[in-house]
């Protein structure tokens, strides 16, 4: 299609005033209706609506419009929209460009709507360039295996699992640890239901175990990760447990072990030994496993459960064939550095997790007692570990809010209230953060009794040893800066979330992460458990501090995604991908070595011989491959020297 035979529609949005009280829309109808190709051009006040999607309809049909460009908001929120109204009108819904004026031209020159009405013309008639040597395209259609690979066996990844088993796809969970759980199986009640977190997952694992579509994977790695969306060729490493079968005589075999190391799963309160039993009620597998980095092989243990153990197991590598893999990761706890206000120095500051293991055991019911002292007065220090503020060293800072302290710290000071009379509670805090309906159990341990202290973030209390107390010195916000000394028998740090050590999986599968070190979706809102690598999904605290609740439903979300990339068989991909002209190709290779993804191999062309080609279901159409070939073999659909050429030419035009 030559350039005399391209019809080009522009259509310019006012956007509500959002573009037209900065930009002046009808000077840019007026600058680019004269363009090459252009046919008819027009403005509107919303052209996202139906009347102005009725507008462009009409119009193709009208004036036989090959090729239509709408300027107005974000390509983000409207782009789809106009690819379907193309569409519907019977046009090649890549026979469209959007040109985004609101975000590019108003917002940024706001203070300037001259500039910002010039920069508006230069971005249509660039989108009209590009127009002029557009082809028609189509999607790419891939097939998809049924099957799905979640990463982790926490609650996010077992609600996953459960969600796909029931609508009829293959699950395959893949958990790092012993047993399946993660951190919620570690704690006692949580909020705002006050639930065991143990029955939480003992559920899940219920009705997982009634699936016959269900495979779990523990003590088990990803090894590595071939292919794309569909088709991922995935193979996992599984570690022996060494127990081949259940021993009665557990208690006894714990005992015989001379190892005592801390347990991860009373957040190292208490110690366990090399063998490690299932840890709560339900569990899942049943059988104990023995931990290979702390045994010395001393033999004792088979002096009591000879018939159920056996060294000789072997690692196993199991291949498997998904088409979507959900990452579910979980997180890590802070663990505050030695001193930091006072932890490590006095034995009687402690972390909320390890407050939360300790309640979690004791059965004293009106006396709370730790290190063999009663507790009458604590302190709970808010944001340890989250939002900090850099101190001008390299060390590694988290920024973040991590959202979920506030509202489990309220539950836990409601719980003490509750269940030990007499225990006075101080609130030294940054700021509260119980949102939603938590507010009530803010107001609720207010009326309790607790004594919140507000600090300056540029002046953290500190923690020191008096006599037999320690004192929590800190300046008061909310009594104009009074400096208080509070005596306690019991510091609590609230500590927040932080990524969990996936050094050797990001390698992997090389899943984009934010600021905070945790993945990252494409769009909190719109997309927000996809990933910008196709075929990846991502959930629950791996993406980022969350409670349960918001934790399940991150979940069920990347379930749903997932089972609608793999229940059609079927993928189809945006066609904006590299390809190889075979004709100019002469196997540099440059562009292999540069590919991120892999996309490119060596391939047989009949009549040209061994050439480059281009996966086009593995390429993103970065571009970097166009840019290193030597003899511009290679360009991206829908993006191609030509299409670029020109329109850097055009936006050079005067305005």
């Amino acid at each position: 299609m030559g350039n005399e035979e391209r019809r080009i529609g522009v259509y310019v949005c006012w956007c509500g005033g959002n573009i037209s009280d900065v930009v002046n829309v009808e000077k840019v109808v007026e600058a680019i209706k004269n363009e090459a190709g252009v046919v008819v051009a027009r403005h509107f006040m919303f052209m996202c609506s139906e009347a102005g999607q009725k507008m462009i309809i009409d119009d193709i049909k009208k004036y036989k419009l090959n090729a239509v460009v709408v300027a107005s908001c974000s390509p983000k929120l409207h782009e789809l929209t106009f690819r379907n109204v193309v569409a519907r009108a019977g046009l090649n819904p890549y026979m469209y460009y959007h040109a985004n004026i609101r975000e590019q031209s108003s917002w940024a020159h706001s203070n300037d709507p001259e500039e910002a009405t010039r920069k508006a013309i230069r971005h249509v008639r660039m989108a009209i360039a590009y127009l002029r040597h557009a082809e028609p395209l189509e999607k790419i259609r891939v097939s998809a295996t049924p099957s799905v690979l979640i990463i982790g066996g926490g609650i996010s990844g077992l609600k996953a699992a459960l969600d796909l088993s029931r609508m009829g796809i293959n699950v395959y969970v893949v958990e790092k640890q012993p047993f399946i759980g993660g951190h919620l199986a570690k704690i006692g009640s949580i909020y705002p239901y006050g639930r065991k977190g143990w029955e939480v997952v003992s559920t899940l694992v219920k009705e997982l175990r009634k699936r016959d579509n269900v495979v779990i994977y523990t003590n088990a790695e990803v090894e590595s990760v071939k292919g794309f969306i569909g088709n991922f060729e995935v193979s996992i490493r599984v570690k022996p447990r060494y127990f081949k079968r259940m021993c009665k005589r557990l208690d006894e075999v714990t005992k015989v072990c001379p190892i005592r190391v801390p347990d991860e799963y009373s957040y190292g309160v208490k110690k366990r030994s090399a063998i490690i039993l299932p840890p709560y009620p339900g569990a899942y597998p049943e059988l104990p496993a023995i931990d290979m980095n702390s045994c010395t092989k001393c033999m004792k243990c088979l002096e009591v459960c000879k018939d159920s153990i056996d060294f000789s197991q072997e690692e196993q590598i199991i291949k498997l064939k998904v088409g979507s893999i959900i990452t579910a990761t979980g997180f890590k706890p802070y663990r505050p550095k030695e001193g930091e206000f006072g932890y490590k120095v006095y034995g009687e500051v402690i972390t909320l997790p390890e407050l939360l293991s300790i309640l979690k055991q004791s059965d004293s019911k009106d006396r709370l007692v730790i290190n063999g002292k009663e507790v009458k007065d604590l302190a709970f220090i808010y944001c340890v570990g989250s939002r900090q503020k850099p101190k001008g060293n390299n060390d590694k800072i988290n920024t973040y809010c991590s959202r979920y302290c506030c509202n489990a710290t309220m539950f836990t000071a409601i719980k003490l209230f509750e269940r030990y009379r007499g225990i006075r509670q101080y609130h030294v805090y940054r700021d509260i953060r119980t949102y939603g309906k938590n507010e009530l159990m803010y107001e609720k341990a207010c009326k309790m009794g607790a004594v919140f202290v507000k600090y300056d973030e540029n002046d953290p209390p500190k923690v020191y040893r008096n006599n037999n107390k320690l004192i929590v010195k800190v300046k008061d916000l909310l009594t104009e800066r009074e400096e208080l000394e509070i005596p306690v028998d019991l510091v609590v740090l609230v500590t927040g979330m932080e990524p969990n050590d996936n050094e050797k999986l990001n390698e992997i599968l090389k899943l984009p992460t934010g600021r905070g070190g945790f993945y990252q979706e494409v769009h909190p809102k719109l997309r927000p458990v996809e990933t910008t690598l196709a075929g990846f999904l991502i959930a629950g605290t791996a993406q980022g501090p969350k409670d349960s609740r918001e934790s399940l439903l991150s979940a069920s979300a990347a379930a749903a995604k997932a089972a609608g990339t793999v229940l059609k068989g079927f993928i189809e991909l945006e066609p904006f991908v590299a390809f190889v002209d075979p004709e100019k190709c002469e196997l540099s290779k440059t562009c292999i070595a540069e590919c991120p993804y892999g996309a490119i191999s060596v391939k047989n062309y009949e009549g040209f011989g061994k050439k480059a080609w281009v996966n086009p279901a593995l390429c993103k159409g970065c571009g970097s491959c166009v840019a290193v070939c030597p003899v511009g073999a290679i360009q991206i659909r829908g993006l191609t020297n030509k299409q670029i050429e020109d329109m850097i030419k055009t936006s050079a035009k005067e305005v």
